[in-house]
């Protein structure tokens, strides 16, 4: 949507690229059901300019309205703002994103020359790198008075710009589902339920690195443009939307990527980095002086959020959740839950320790049910930051636990970003450790036993994310390294 190319570019992408998440099972994390009213996780973006593509709507909320519990995007021919017609845009940026899930939307699109109705997502970093470095997911796009579906992916290859989809018919004047389901492997398109392209991006494959990262949504109807062209029919003209939903996989043979476990020499526990979620809303990440490095969750408000999927709990029962918090003036609450809001399992008061960057441990004690869980952390009241969170079954007391108000992990890799070397350092007196190395797909790439504070060779890793497990004295730790 941001700048259509009709001539894809075909980086060698492979279909067949092995069980994709339709595969899988799902859970509603979030939508917008339109009933009554557009709810609060939109953002209406509003001014002309031509967007990039030459357009000639000015966006306004006024042309967004809710008619029979569904969202009616309307192009009029009105002049505002020196533009000669009118539409709306709306996303939900800075409200809601996600990584990995299906999306989809029913949705009636107009038959009139010009319009360009579109249902697209863009990276949530676009206003720190730009287009097309965040990457884009066009799922829906029609122009004119044609029938034809395009579902496209544009990004960023490392020597400019990039694009890969494909096209369906579909007949006019009626709903459709449009939607993608996307993995660390792939990125799939269906209409109705009939998939009709594939993107492969696993292993960040020609540069795709950007479509492993958060996302948000999009809805607009431009008028006019690059591709449509400025020849305009009869307006007014509606877009219809009657849903957007997201969902995410709730169960997976293969294993999480965010979370590491251990039951050695006690009880069952597995520690959660707070950045490895799946889907926000409201925080960033930055980078934390909390011993052991990487990234912390920061500017977290009243209401702000985080989902972590499939954690799999051994058995029903009691368990210890710590938090590794930082707040300079105390007064928030977090709450844990399951994804999606309910049930919940606990809530506890964040203290205040001082600094963004002076860490301390809190817990509580919760009942949780066994099997693969995705858990959700919101804000009640905001004010602090999470470095991570720890699982452990049974009442953990803080005999049990000396290291109650110490990092969860001693574990250094580093440079990070790193090119042909990363040093694996442990200062809680391993000699040496076992590094596992996990694509972000779950695949195993490398297994090497390495000295304490000495370097590994990724030399032979390509371009991308990466998830490092290393053994140390008190389980595994884990570590997202980016190989340049």
């Amino acid at each position: 949507m941001m700048k259509k190319c009709i001539l894809f570019v075909l980086y060698a992408f492979i279909i067949s690229i092995g069980a994709s998440l339709n595969a899988q099972t799902y859970t509603l994390v979030w939508s917008d059901e339109f009933n009554g009213s557009i709810g609060p996780d939109w953002v209406f973006e509003t001014g002309g300019g031509g967007w990039g593509n030459g357009e000639l709507e000015y966006y306004q909320s006024a042309n967004a309205t809710i008619s029979n519990n569904q969202l009616v995007i309307t192009a009029k021919k009105q002049s505002v703002g020196g533009m000669a017609y009118t539409s709306a845009r709306m996303k939900t940026q800075g409200k809601r994103s996600w990584t990995y899930g299906k999306i989809e939307a029913s949705i009636k699109v107009p038959s009139v020359q010009g319009l360009w109705p579109a249902f697209w997502m863009l990276g949530n970093n676009i206003g720190s790198v730009g287009w097309p470095v965040c990457g884009e997911i066009d799922i829906m796009e029609q122009i004119n008075t044609g029938t034809t579906n395009f579902g496209t992916i544009h990004w960023n290859s490392g020597s400019g710009q990039a694009d890969y989809g494909g096209s369906v018919g579909t007949s006019g004047g009626v709903f459709h589902n449009y939607s993608i389901t996307w993995d660390a492997s792939a990125i799939t398109w269906f209409v109705d339920g009939a998939q009709y392209v594939q993107a492969n991006i696993a292993n960040n494959i020609n540069g795709t690195g950007a479509f492993h990262l958060p996302f948000f949504v999009l809805l607009n109807m431009a008028v006019g443009g690059t591709w449509p062209g400025n020849t305009i029919g009869t307006l007014p003209a509606n877009y219809y939307v009657d849903y957007v939903r997201v969902s995410q996989v709730t169960s997976s043979s293969s294993s999480s990527s965010s979370s590491s476990s251990s039951s050695s020499g006690g009880a069952w526990t597995t520690t959660i980095q707070a950045e490895s979620y799946s889907a926000m809303a409201g925080v960033q990440t930055e980078t934390t002086t909390d011993a052991g490095g990487g990234l912390d969750v920061g500017w977290i408000d009243a209401n702000d959020w985080m989902a972590y999927p499939n954690v799999t709990i051994p058995a029903a029962g009691t368990y210890t959740i710590e938090y590794r918090v930082a707040s300079l003036s105390g007064g928030g609450t977090l709450q844990i839950e399951k994804a999606g809001g309910s049930p919940v399992y606990g809530s506890l008061a964040v203290p205040s320790t001082g600094g963004w960057q002076t860490w301390t441990t809190i817990k509580h004690t919760v009942t949780l049910p066994a099997g693969a869980l995705s858990f959700g952390i919101k804000a009640l009241a905001g004010g602090w930051n999470l470095n991570w969170f720890r699982v452990t079954q049974g009442v953990k007391s803080a005999d049990d636990n000396a290291e109650m108000n110490s990092p969860v992990s001693e574990l250094k890799i580093f440079p990070n970003p790193a090119q042909d070397q990363v040093i694996i350092s442990l200062n809680d007196g391993t000699e040496s450790s076992i590094v596992r190395v996990y694509s972000m797909n779950g695949s195993l790439i490398m297994n090497e036993t390495v000295a304490n504070g000495s370097s590994m060779d990724i030399s032979g890793l390509s371009r991308g994310n990466y998830i490092f497990k290393v053994s140390t004295k008190t389980g595994i730790q884990s570590k997202m390294i980016i190989k340049q």
